[in-house]
């Protein structure tokens, strides 16, 4: 398996390096910033590159949009990030850019070579590797922004049905449940939506403005 790895602290660089030779792996190149990975992988295009997130210039997310560019323009080429951070905005683009060959490991909790190695073998073979951490922060912030993820299953139904003009009484008819379960159901769905009760407004209807949206 030929691979590119890109990392701005040259200790850790030469020791991987040094790991993936031991291990029997191509290293075609080594570099320390993000224009130096794209120049790498366009002539050497490697089945995997191995990149850090914090690069220079700046130190902030260079190497992951390196690696979103990687993605673009050689979706053939795995993608693994290793790093000391979760870059949530970023992160999440790069899982969402493919299906596969792309995972995200945490520096820290990379306690066996092994679990490394066998990221890597993953990736490169178009499989992914995601550490959970990164997933629970992912999932935090998706929740986060799309309030409408926070509702349950059968809020959301309820709300559905509520973009459907049905009343409280009618919803309850529909879903056989008592009125004052579906009434619960929609106090807890204008709470989630962060809906107040504010004069001159109807909750209700800004609840299903919300769903519209979607």
């Amino acid at each position: 398996m030929r691979v590119v790895l890109a990392e701005d602290s040259t200790l850790l660089r030469e020791g991987l390096a040094r790991l993936l030779v031991d291990e029997g792996y191509q290293v075609v190149a080594s570099v320390g910033d993000g224009e130096a990975l794209l120049a790498a992988v366009a002539e050497w295009r490697p089945d995997v590159v191995v990149v850090d997130v914090r690069m220079p210039p700046t130190h902030t997310d260079e190497g992951l949009r390196a690696a979103l560019v990687v993605r673009e323009r050689w979706p053939g080429v795995g993608v693994l990030v290793l790093s000391q951070y979760v870059e949530k905005r970023y992160a999440g683009e790069l899982i969402g850019a493919g299906s596969g060959g792309v995972g995200y490991l945490l520096k820290d909790r990379v306690v066996e070579v092994g679990e490394f190695l066998d990221a890597l073998e993953r990736v490169g073979s178009g499989g992914a590797a995601f550490d959970p951490e990164v997933v629970r922060q992912l999932i935090a912030r998706t929740t986060r922004r799309d309030p409408l993820g926070r509702l349950t299953a059968r809020e959301g139904e309820v709300l559905r049905l509520m973009a459907e003009g049905l009343t409280n009484a009618a919803v309850a008819e529909r879903l056989h449940v008592s009125q004052s379960a579906v009434e619960k159901h929609v106090n807890a769905i204008f709470e989630k939506l962060e809906l107040f009760d504010t004069p001159g407004y109807s909750r209700r209807v800004l609840a299903i403005l919300r769903f519209l949206e979607q």
